[in-house]
């Protein structure tokens, strides 16, 4: 090979080097930390096999994490968000969503709260429960109470510990999570103590916690340790 041919092979194999360094490091540029899909060997897996986002600077976008922790004490991402932030858009959409179930209705928090536990024991998700055993009971429910919640449908009957509008709630609750229609006469029983506003939030607060419910069975996601 002749000088000059050695020199425009050199050239052009140190120009396609260049070119190649130079789109490796705008790819690295045009993608946020967190998106990384590495697995961290120690990173934790749910039941169902997909792992747990990491609870660091690489859970998702920093806005939306930010907005995940504020509601959470002590700002600890739970597993439940974790799962969540495999998208992004999802986990916006939930935050938002939820955020104004807990803390924007007019609705009592104990009816709410009462309506999550059963929702928790009807479909078998323990997650729901134990999240929400603190918020249950803050909100005024008893340890009677949420005894006497592990069977709903005698729940629901019982006039010792639940007043009118709890047992109401409670059928609302039951037939939206068992049978998904709601007979005339219980939503009649509710309207009766609930005005309009509150009787939707219910309704969508009960339909809100279904979906919570599936989404932790399905995804198979455990109570942190």
């Amino acid at each position: 090979m002749t000088p000059r041919k050695r020199n425009i092979t050199i050239y052009g194999f140190t120009l396609i080097l260049l070119i190649s360094l130079w789109l490796i490091g705008l790819a690295c540029v045009a993608t946020p930390a967190w998106t990384a899909d590495a697995v961290d060997a120690k990173q934790k897996v749910s039941k169902s096999g997909v792992p747990y986002r990491p609870d660091n600077a690489q859970a998702g976008p920093e806005e939306l994490v930010n907005a995940i922790r504020a509601r959470r004490p002590g700002g600890k991402l739970l597993n439940l968000d974790r799962m969540q932030l495999h998208s992004p858009a999802f986990a916006r959409g939930w935050n938002t969503m939820f955020a104004a179930i807990r803390g924007q209705l007019a609705l009592s928090p104990k009816l709410r709260e009462l309506a999550i536990m059963a929702i928790g024991v009807i479909n078998k998700a323990d997650y729901e429960w134990v999240q929400h055993v603190p918020d249950f009971l803050s909100a005024g429910g008893t340890k009677a109470q949420m005894e006497a919640l592990k069977d709903v449908s005698t729940a629901i009957n019982d006039t010792k510990l639940f007043d009118e509008s709890e047992r109401a709630a409670l059928a609302l609750t039951y037939e939206m999570t068992r049978n998904i229609t709601v007979a005339d006469a219980t939503m009649a029983r509710v309207r009766a103590f609930l005005p309009d506003q509150q009787v939707v939030e219910l309704v969508g607060t009960i339909a809100g916690y279904n979906m919570v419910s599936r989404f932790l069975v399905a995804t198979g996601i455990e109570v942190e340790e």
